[in-house]
């Protein structure tokens, strides 16, 4: 089986491409590493990935939507327990598009996206 064809694989790999843009932007944001943890979490939550990507789902491409699409309808063998169903699925979708780009060598297009996604300045505003 080829991982591109694998959604919840995918999305297990985003989660870490996005951590480290995460910790890549807030580390030039904060003073010391408990601050850049707390900016972090403005990130990381399921619940500010489904926003994001809510607001900005134009901004992906066709083949991006079908790949966070497949994710998003995945069956997962985990809930969440902290957000909804609904919620969880878009940031799995979301995720899903990153470890994608990632798989393609797309590292551009994943920092164009994350900083589309989630711009600087704008995030504690959701």
């Amino acid at each position: 089986m080829d991982v591109l064809d694998s959604p919840l694989l995918l999305a297990y790999l985003g989660d870490a491409v996005m951590e480290v843009l995460v910790r890549s932007r807030v580390m030039k944001e904060s003073k010391n590493s408990a601050e850049a943890n707390h900016l972090a979490l403005a990130y990381v939550t399921a619940e500010k990935q489904s926003l994001a990507v809510k607001q900005g789902l134009e901004h992906l491409t066709e083949e991006e939507k079908g790949v966070f699409t497949r994710a998003k309808n995945a069956k997962a063998n985990s809930a969440p327990r902290n957000i909804d169903v609904y919620s969880y699925r878009l940031a799995t979708g979301l995720e899903a598009v990153f470890g994608y780009n990632h798989l393609l060598g797309r590292g551009k297009r994943n920092e164009e996206l994350f900083d589309l996604l989630f711009p600087y300045g704008d995030i504690n505003k959701r």
